[in-house]
């Protein structure tokens, strides 16, 4: 298997995504779909390994399975053996190209606004959010990398109870506000 990398932050990453995500969009013409970018290569300061991760979202699977000729033009590589492991989820890799010079793609093709693609925006948008969070993930990927550098399913698999904490902080409800007698902090 091969070592896991962790890169910094390339500032290229974002044009990279708009590119891959206009084949993406060529690709579904005249469906409705949205392409979001995911992933630490989506988060700007934070290290990475050299791989797009994009998140498409359709509304249906039968949508994404219907494009699976389309996809492979482009270079996509239908993986569904992992759909045993996640079967709401249609998985493709495409890898790196050298001109122009493009990371590894993984494309994670799910319903739109399902769990799984809340729990994939609500990441990324916590990650941009706080730079304190960021700091600790990237911490705690870089230290991660070290203790499994040849093992990358065991790297994501030790990152699953930081990815749970963040979540689970992000779905929790605000505090309730205190009021005093005769009034409340909240409009009527």
């Amino acid at each position: 298997m091969a070592e896991l990398v962790l890169v910094d932050y390339e500032p290229g990453w974002p044009s990279q995504f708009a590119a891959v995500a206009s084949e993406l969009g060529a690709a579904f013409e005249g469906e409705s779909v949205q392409i979001e970018h995911i992933g630490s290569t989506a988060v700007p300061g934070l290290c990475a390994k050299p791989v797009l991760d994009l998140l498409l979202g359709a509304q249906a699977l039968a949508v994404i399975e219907d494009r699976l000729p389309a996809l492979a033009r482009r270079g996509f590589v239908y993986r569904p053996e992992h759909e045993t492991a996640l079967p709401e989820r249609r998985y493709f890799v495409r890898a790196a190209q050298a001109l122009p010079p493009f990371a590894r793609v993984h494309l994670h093709a799910v319903v739109v606004n399902s769990r799984i693609w809340r729990q994939h925006i609500a990441f990324r948008n916590a990650l941009r959010a706080s730079p304190a969070l960021l700091l600790q993930y990237a911490e705690l990927k870089r230290a991660l990398a070290a203790a499994h550098c040849h093992d990358k399913l065991a790297y994501t698999d030790a990152k699953a109870p930081f990815v749970t904490r963040v979540l689970a902080a992000q779905a929790a409800p605000a505090p309730a506000r205190r009021c005093r007698a005769g009034k409340t902090d909240s409009p009527r």
